[in-house]
């Protein structure tokens, strides 16, 4: 255990004088203790966390800041003796039972939960993380309410945290990256409850897992591009059908497209790219426009404000399984699904799982099969770390078909004296 003691800076009195504090520092938890004392800032050394020799009553507060670090050390070591892992909630209530740290009421856990929801766009998150945590907060409430009541955040352990998840899963029937996402915004709210209001939890964010499945991507071949491209389409249904294939020929995103406008269009050698700022990340990325790109551009030119016709993300989504399926892209796929703890496996036609994000997945596929470097295709896609680049390299399987006939296709030449061993062994000296 290592324990310092620190002087806030914030919140000081009319004197100028602000609260010390005990941090400790144990099994890669933080936990920081009111001391009571307070002083200004000439009276304290931050070097050496420590008041100067100058402040006023310097030796009653000494002694009476090692009885307290005293009584922290003694505490771990029988919670640890007794438990053998201790939490900051068990060790500051301890400390609260000698009087030394007023226990406070444990807040609801709810009504906390909406508190941190409520900041996030003050705090730089997009809207559509505010909506997520907004459903989150919903399932939440839906699950304390079916057992039984309310529930304090103190009280959210493992035990409780086991439960939530058996509900998740069970009741809600959630897949396992559903679930993932569930608790990842847990984990970042007990995180703030514990860091920016230093309350006591039930349950450390650390141990809480957050288990993703790799979920099958749905692309389309060359061949089942084109079909969709040249598809005879009635007027409404090939409106979203080249908003859709502009995406295939650029990688962008819906969100991405929808903003589209004249001023993300520059001339390059010669060319034109887009040059825009992703509304998911806030990446900027230069995207070289294709003919094929600038002929669906071209066809809607000057005939609206954004550059391609674009309609709600689910009616796009409900027409392209249609435009799909007119197309003809009914190659069988097999859909894997884990429902309520269970793994199902159903054949599909393709069509059925097209989506516009279908569109993105099939650009990236595509470019790895045209030989595009994965750095470059990185930055066109707009991704911070190339491991996410790098899934598209592990779903392309004609990628690695290709590789291997290129490297086992080719001929070795073998001398004569060696073209009937596969491995020499040379025997060894008599």
């Amino acid at each position: 255990m290592i324990i310092h003691f620190e002087r806030r800076t914030d919140r000081p009195d009319a004197a100028g004088c602000c609260a010390i504090h005990l941090r400790a520092i144990f099994e890669g938890q933080r936990m920081r203790v009111a001391t009571g004392e307070r002083c200004t800032a000439a009276d304290w050394n931050e070097k050496t966390r420590w008041f100067r020799k100058s402040f006023t009553d310097l030796d009653n507060t000494t002694e009476r800041l090692r009885e307290l670090r005293n009584l922290v050390e003694n505490s771990y070591s029988d919670l640890r003796t007794e438990h053998g892992t201790v939490t900051a909630a068990q060790l500051k209530a301890v400390i609260a039972a000698v009087g030394r740290e007023p226990v406070a009421a444990s807040p609801d856990f709810l009504a906390l939960f909406a508190e941190y929801r409520d900041g996030l766009l003050g705090r730089g998150y997009q809207v559509s993380t505010v909506k997520s945590y907004t459903s989150t907060l919903n399932g939440l409430a839906e699950w304390v309410e079916g057992r039984g009541g309310a529930l304090a955040l103190a009280d959210y352990n493992l035990t409780a945290h086991e439960e939530l998840l058996g509900w998740l899963r069970g009741v809600r029937t959630l897949e396992k990256n559903s679930v993932a996402a569930f608790v990842k915004r847990i984990k970042s709210f007990l995180a703030w409850a514990k860091e920016s209001r230093e309350l006591a939890l039930g349950v450390e964010p650390g141990k809480l897992r957050v288990e993703w499945q790799e979920v099958e991507k749905c692309w389309l071949t060359v061949d089942e591009l084109n079909l969709v491209a040249g598809a005879e389409l009635p007027d409404g249904l090939a409106r979203v059908r080249d908003a859709f294939v502009f995406c295939c020929y650029t990688g962008l995103r819906y969100s991405d497209l929808w903003e589209l406008h004249a001023g993300n269009l520059k001339a390059w050698d010669g060319g034109t790219v887009l040059r825009l700022t992703q509304t998911k990340t806030r990446t900027g990325v230069s995207i070289y426009l294709t003919p094929p790109a600038l002929a669906l551009l071209a066809k809607y030119d000057g005939t609206r404000v954004r550059l391609l016709p674009v309609l709600a993300n689910q009616v796009m989504n409900r027409y392209l399984k249609r435009i799909a399926r007119l197309a003809g892209v009914v190659s069988s796929v097999e859909l894997v699904e884990s429902v309520g703890g269970r793994v199902l496996k159903t054949q599909v036609e393709k069509w059925e799982l097209v989506t516009m994000h279908t569109a993105r997945h099939t650009f990236a596929t595509q470019s790895l099969l045209r030989g595009m470097p994965i750095e470059i295709l990185q930055k066109v896609l707009g991704h911070a770390n190339i491991k996410t680049t790098l899934i598209y390299a592990k779903v392309v399987e004609d990628l690695q078909h290709q590789t291997m006939r290129r490297v086992w296709g080719r001929a070795i030449a073998v001398p004569a004296a060696e073209a009937s061993q596969v491995c020499a062994v040379e025997p060894l000296a008599a």
